[in-house]
């Protein structure tokens, strides 16, 4: 049976950053997003309310300003590999992500089958954001429960790979999970931990029976 790979973006695949922060490292906002994370991260603010007001704050952002984040962001290394590895393998790998689609998107570049993230409008912007279309967590199961189904993969056969709270539901929902340099919402949640900056090794360990 084939397998449905599901990645998180901002801490998993990028290591101590996020598609946001490096967006606006570009912009020169980074003191601001950081007010803006932390109080996301604090529950002072939900996903709808944080993309409305980064949307505001990247008013002047341009294509080439997300070309320079995604091209400079700390990727992990090895994920066109394990992207590659899994294709020919005959399993299917995808990103979930909160971050703004005009990134995550660009992941499909990468190898990725599927790309999920929070829909904003075109880059530069013309329209306000639409709360409808910013995800939750609760949303990635319900992406992944779509994924599973377009792919015919049965639920047995999934793993999430994630860092943070906004995985939690992700996890408790497929069998196998790996917490890529996770912080404290994932302990004692995934079947395995890993730390590092190299996915093909949190890749490995989800190989193990």
């Amino acid at each position: 049976m084939a397998r449905l790979h599901l990645f998180d973006l901002d801490g998993s695949l990028i290591r101590g950053s996020a598609a946001p922060v490096e967006i606006s490292r570009q912009l020169g906002l980074l003191e601001e997003v950081g007010e803006l994370e932390r109080e996301l991260s604090r529950g002072l603010i939900g996903p709808p309310e944080y993309a409305a007001r980064v949307h505001a704050l990247w008013s002047g952002l341009t294509p080439e300003h997300v070309t320079a984040a995604f091209d400079s962001a700390p990727w992990l290394v090895g994920i066109r590999e394990v992207w590659r590895e899994i294709r020919e393998g005959g399993d299917y790998c995808a990103v979930i992500s909160l971050s703004p689609s005009f990134f995550v998107e660009r992941l499909l570049e990468w190898g990725a089958h599927a790309a999920h993230g929070s829909l904003f409008p075109e880059v530069p912007f013309t329209r306000p954001v639409d709360p409808a279309g910013i995800l939750s967590a609760a949303a990635k199961v319900t992406i992944a429960e779509r994924l599973r189904a377009r792919f015919a993969v049965d639920p047995a056969d999934c793993v999430a790979y994630g860092d943070s709270m906004s995985d939690v539901d992700l996890f408790a929902a497929v069998p196998v999970s790996v917490a890529v340099n996770a912080d404290r919402h994932l302990a004692g949640r995934a079947t395995h931990t890993y730390s590092g900056g190299d996915l093909r090794e949190a890749y490995a360990l989800a190989q193990i029976p």
